[in-house]
């Protein structure tokens, strides 16, 4: 699976390069699922967003541009639905363009689903996330970005990627989502981590890590997140 994990959607002319070169076609040839689950999680979880998100209206373009074919892949229904049939969707798309809103409320449906599960057979399909769609995919979100709670506790995402992400860098409406405050937050993840601002996104192909930005980021390494260093 190739991978575009972005902040907020495909902000720039960098980010949709990148889309372009992870798709290896026209985005008017390529069939597209979106994922909104995320939207429904967390306590600041509203109707609104997962529209907005389906409809194409969100600020940073994921459903809106121009894809051949759109559908929906609503993980919660997964459970109640054959297999075979939602598999067959999933492997059939090109491209899983996947919301944000809540990355543990996210990873809790993506595993109760089997999703996760059929996510590293995906050899030839793009994963696109938009914040918590992007940070579903790392080791550990840390204790600043847990909302929605598992039975279980704790902070743990699927760790498909070897990094954490600290989203949403510089935004005026979070004054937390600062550089000091994603400094803080690296040192406790335990692991290497990025701190990305709405135009940037993070490429991922066969394991090889590559920024795509035109705006602020940072890249902790494991020394960086060592408690006192």
């Amino acid at each position: 699976m190739r991978l575009l994990l972005t902040d907020s959607g495909i902000r720039n002319a960098s980010i949709h390069q990148a889309l372009l070169e992870l798709l290896g076609k026209p985005i008017e040839e390529a069939r597209a699922l979106c994922i909104p689950t995320a939207g429904y999680g967390g306590p600041y979880a509203d109707p609104v967003s997962p529209w907005n998100f389906v409809s194409g209206r969100a600020p940073g373009p994921m459903t809106g541009l121009g894809w051949e074919s759109v559908g929906m892949l609503e993980l919660t229904a997964l459970p109640s639905i054959d297999e075979a049939l939602w598999v067959s969707w999933v492997r059939e798309a090109d491209v899983l363009l996947v919301n944000g809103g809540d990355a543990l409320y996210l990873t809790h449906w993506m595993r109760e689903s089997g999703l996760a599960d059929l996510l590293p057979s995906l050899s030839g399909t793009v994963y696109v996330g938009l914040s918590a769609g992007s940070m579903v995919m790392t080791p550990r979100v840390g204790e600043e970005f847990v909302g929605w709670k598992p039975a279980g506790g704790g902070d743990d995402a699927l760790g498909l990627v070897d990094f954490s992400i600290f989203p949403h860098l510089d935004i005026p409406e979070s004054p937390d989502n600062s550089m000091a405050g994603a400094e803080k937050w690296a040192a406790r993840i335990g692991g290497p981590a990025y701190a990305i601002d709405q135009q940037t996104a993070i490429k991922v192909v066969d394991g090889a890590v590559e920024v795509v930005s035109e705006g602020r980021w940072r890249f902790f390494d494991v020394r960086d997140n060592e408690p006192g260093s």
